[in-house]
């Protein structure tokens, strides 16, 4: 459920359907906000409605946002949905933009030191970054199994085995999802996104019973940004390569419409699992 709360927020929104949900959100419990939709990313309809306020922006006008969000006093700010995250070549920044890269340099490179930075960008000028997980807790992945399908042995043996290699992966910033097949790693996450990942792992796929995705938050990972997500368009993606499941940090992940997730799994005979890592780590 949403909290009730006074405190303008901001949205700045990337792609999928999680932002439409927090605005549909705050509009049925009354909260004031106002949305960044970046362009490239963003839902093309995300704010049609007449009463939905909201600026497009590049992803590299972090100055224009800051004003943005300044002049409509907003408060607490969630920065929410995929981003394609682009080479610095492929950025055209505002000064503000332009400075924040030269003060990160080339130590906080990866992801996860971007977003952290970002973050304290942002709490630097005075606003609350909060993580969807404040605001709509229903989303985050509850533990245990999901559906009607179990894993059977051979299947736990690669969760465990995707446990440890996510773990990792996680510690070194360099993604949150790796696909096990009868204890194979055939796939790690790179910046390529995890439906790419899954797509790639079916030209490597033994024969046999079929893999499991494992997919993580960073062990280091600030739970306000970039939690894992998985929707429909995951399970679709694992159908189609033949996985025989998809497992998700329990509790630091998110399920985007969870009822249909599960319903789609269902249908096509994989397990989905909430899992806490320390089980899998011991």
């Amino acid at each position: 459920m949403i909290t009730t709360s006074n405190r303008k927020l901001g949205i700045v929104a990337g792609g999928g359907s999680i932002p439409r949900m927090l605005i549909n959100y705050c509009r049925e419990c009354g909260r004031e906000f106002f949305v960044l939709a970046i362009e490239g990313n963003a839902e093309p309809d995300l704010c049609s409605g007449a009463d939905i306020p909201h600026q497009w922006i590049r992803i590299g006008q972090a100055g224009t946002g800051f004003k943005r969000f300044a002049e409509e006093h907003v408060q607490d700010v969630i920065l929410i949905g995929t981003i394609h995250r682009p080479s610095f070549f492929d950025l055209v920044p505002d000064l503000r933009t332009t400075a924040f890269f030269a003060r990160l340099g080339l130590k906080s490179i990866g992801d996860d030191g971007i977003l952290r930075a970002l973050v304290h960008e942002i709490e630097d000028e005075g606003m609350v970054v909060r993580g969807i997980h404040e605001v709509m807790s229903d989303l985050l992945v509850r533990e245990g199994i999901l559906g009607k399908h179990r894993p059977d042995k051979q299947a736990q043996e690669d969760i465990r085995r995707g446990v440890q290699v996510a773990t990792e992966l996680g510690r070194l910033d360099v993604g949150q999802a790796v696909v096990v097949q009868q204890g194979l790693v055939l796939g790690v996450e790179g910046i390529e996104g995890t439906d790419e990942l899954i797509r790639r792992c079916g030209a490597y796929k033994r024969s046999g019973t079929g893999g499991v995705l494992v997919k993580l938050r960073k062990p280091q990972q600030d739970m306000r940004v970039d939690l894992p997500t998985i929707g429909t368009r995951t399970i679709e993606r694992a159908h189609e390569t033949g996985l025989r499941g998809v497992v998700v940090h329990a509790g630091n992940g998110l399920i985007v419409d969870e009822k249909d997730v599960i319903r789609l799994a269902d249908k096509y005979g994989l397990f989905i699992m909430g899992v806490n890592p320390g089980e899998y780590l011991k």
